[in-house]
């Protein structure tokens, strides 16, 4: 099993980013998808999820109205939109696999983690 995700990098406040997350080894469109972050010295925290169909859809309040989660199953592929990005989401960003069909906020949901792809917003 293998999650590769990518499209991080340095981007100034206000800027955007799209996070893509490659899934490969198992099933994909069964299970729902998460992406989390960790900034350093900070514990790993829920940002995004979305359930196997991609109907579904919720948000850490902190991305709320900025942040946009999508999956393509047809690609095995899961995104995260950035908008109107702010220092403070600084962080390592990581995709995950849930073992269920939705996705939810709680890391031990989550079976499968990719390595993760650093997003750096300057002030």
């Amino acid at each position: 099993v293998q999650l590769q995700a990518s499209g991080g990098g340095l981007v100034q406040a206000g800027g955007s980013l799209r996070l893509s997350c490659a899934f490969s080894g198992r099933t994909f469109s069964n299970n729902g998808m998460g992406w989390f972050r960790q900034a350093p010295g900070k514990e790993r925290q829920f940002v995004a999820g979305v359930n196997w169909s991609g109907s579904t859809k919720h948000y850490a309040d902190s991305v709320k109205g900025r942040f946009s989660i999508s999956r393509d199953n047809a690609k095995n592929t899961v995104y995260l939109r950035m908008n109107s990005l702010k220092p403070e989401d600084t962080a390592v960003y990581f995709c995950a696999r849930s073992r269920l069909a939705y996705a939810g906020n709680e890391p031990n949901v989550y079976t499968y983690w990719g390595q993760g792809t650093l997003v750096t917003v300057s002030s």
